[in-house]
Order: structure tokens, then C-alpha cells, then sequence
């Protein structure tokens, strides 16, 4: 693609890059990098812009210092309980946009990468458990640490539940403890664990490869993986049918079987 990259403001709690079909979205305001209500604003309107935006073919999600995303902000959270109702309409409206934004992830046309060079906790390990695929440096770890502060994780719970198994999700919501990059790769919470000098490159590389696909393709993949993913196997099998016949009809499905037996390089058309 080699197209010359374009930087995008999005707020001073987000910075946003877009070259080569990979939209780049950097929490950048560090040292936690929290989700406050304005950073999560800032994060969303990143990410519907690159839903929209015919340019972009995948989203790397990156923070920006040691700490990938601590989660909410606590600070923020406290002030409100000083409102009339001792913070319930706050705390409500916080929950709420943070369940959209990690929902909107999954429901993305586009893939969305994590990468993790640093600290992701309670939010910020429940963002990484949203994404796509999630790639870490030997460096980054791993908590939903709520229960420290006698808050049990119960909304990062929910994605993480469906990227680990019960026990595991379990043990590291009852007792807050972190775990290192390799054991979030045991556990399946990240696909892939390398040095933290290679990270970014690693991250681009595996990022170009996927934009390289028919991104019809790519956008039906996705949709019929998350549909299947939670239904009865006939049901399951029932979802993928229907979207491989639907990706079998498209125009790239055809170019790319033709170019395949005429041994060339694909050309897609998104359509």
C-alpha cells in the first residue's frame, strides 16, 4: 500500500495514525493511561472514525509509557460520590460508555489488535480481552485487581471469562494477583508474548498481513465468528453456512480463487 500516513487529532488522551491501512490508536495519557469518562469518549470517537473509513483495514489499540491502561479512573470515580445521590448517575453513565466502547470492539468491521508493552489492569486488561488478537511484550502483565480496593472486577469479568477459562478468570478476579505476559499467553489472553524491542514492529508486521486480504472477507470472517461463537453447534454451524455462502457469492471470493489457480497475486475490490 505504502501510502503516506496520516496523523488525526483526536484529543489530547488519544492519538490517532493511519498509514498503510493500519489505523494506529495510542492511549496517550500516561502514566496510567485510565479510562476516565473523556479518554473513553476520545478512544470511541477513534475507533467509529476508523470504522468509517475505507482506508483502514485493521486498528492496533497501543499505550503509551510502562502502563498500557490501569482502567477507570478512581480519582474521577471518587469525586462523584460527593454528588446528591452519592455518585449512582455517574457511576451508571461510566458503566455504561465503558460497555459500549468494549462491545463496539467485537462488533468492529474491521480486526482490532492489542498491543501491550506494559501494565493492563482491571479496564485496561478487560480493553486487551475485547480486542481481536492481543500481542505482548515480555515485559507486559496482567490483573483485574479490583478486588484489592474491594471492587471485584465485574464488567472486565465478562470479557475475560470469554478469552480464558472459568478457573483462570477466577483466580485472578478473587485475588487481584498479576500475571506475567507468558502466563496470559498460557491462559489464552494474548496470542503471542515477544521482546519488548520487537513488539511494535511484530505488532505492524502481523497487522499488514491481515490488511493484505479481501477485506470483505476479513469484515464477514469476523461478523459470522463473533455470531457463532456463543450458540448451540447446529446453531453455530447454521450462522457459518449462510456467511460462506454469502462470502462464496462475492466478487473477491472469485478473484481470489482465480488469481490462486493463475498463480498471481489477488487484486480486491471490496465487494
Amino acid at each position: 500500500m505504502n501510502e503516506m500516513a496520516r496523523v488525526e487529532p483526536a484529543g489530547e488522551l488519544v492519538r490517532v495514525r493511519t498509514a498503510d491501512g493500519i489505523c494506529r490508536i495510542t492511549l496517550a495519557n500516561p502514566p496510567a493511561n485510565a479510562l476516565s469518562m473523556p479518554a473513553m469518549a476520545a478512544l470511541q470517537g477513534a475507533l467509529d472514525a476508523a470504522r468509517d473509513d475505507e482506508a483502514v483495514r485493521v486498528v492496533v489499540i497501543a499505550g503509551e509509557g510502562k502502563v498500557f491502561c490501569a482502567g477507570h479512573d478512581l480519582k474521577e470515580m471518587t469525586a462523584h460520590r460527593k454528588d446528591a445521590d452519592a455518585g449512582r448517575d455517574w457511576f451508571e453513565r461510566t458503566f455504561a460508555t465503558c460497555s459500549r466502547l468494549m462491545q463496539s470492539i467485537p462488533a468492529h468491521p474491521k480486526p482490532v489488535i492489542a498491543e501491550v508493552d506494559g501494565i493492563a489492569t482491571a479496564a485496561g486488561c478487560q480493553l486487551v480481552a475485547a480486542c481481536d488478537l492481543a500481542i505482548a511484550s515480555d515485559r507486559a502483565r496482567f490483573g483485574v485487581n479490583g478486588i484489592d480496593v474491594g471492587l471485584f472486577c465485574h464488567t472486565p469479568a465478562v470479557a475475560l471469562s470469554r478469552n480464558v477459562s472459568r478457573k483462570h478468570a477466577m483466580d485472578m478476579l478473587l485475588t487481584g494477583d498479576l500475571i506475567d505476559a507468558e502466563t496470559a499467553e498460557t491462559y489464552g489472553l494474548v496470542g503471542q508474548v515477544v521482546p519488548h524491542a520487537e513488539l511494535t514492529r511484530f505488532v505492524t508486521e502481523r497487522a499488514q498481513l491481515v490488511a493484505a486480504k479481501s477485506p470483505l472477507a476479513v469484515r464477514l470472517g469476523k461478523q459470522s465468528f463473533y455470531r457463532q461463537a456463543g450458540l448451540e453447534l447446529a446453531d453455530a454451524y447454521d450462522v457459518a453456512s449462510r456467511a460462506i455462502v454469502e462470502n462464496m457469492l462475492a466478487h473477491d471470493a472469485e478473484e481470489g480463487i482465480s488469481a490462486f489457480f493463475g498463480k498471481r497475486r489477488p487484486q480486491w475490490s471490496d465487494r
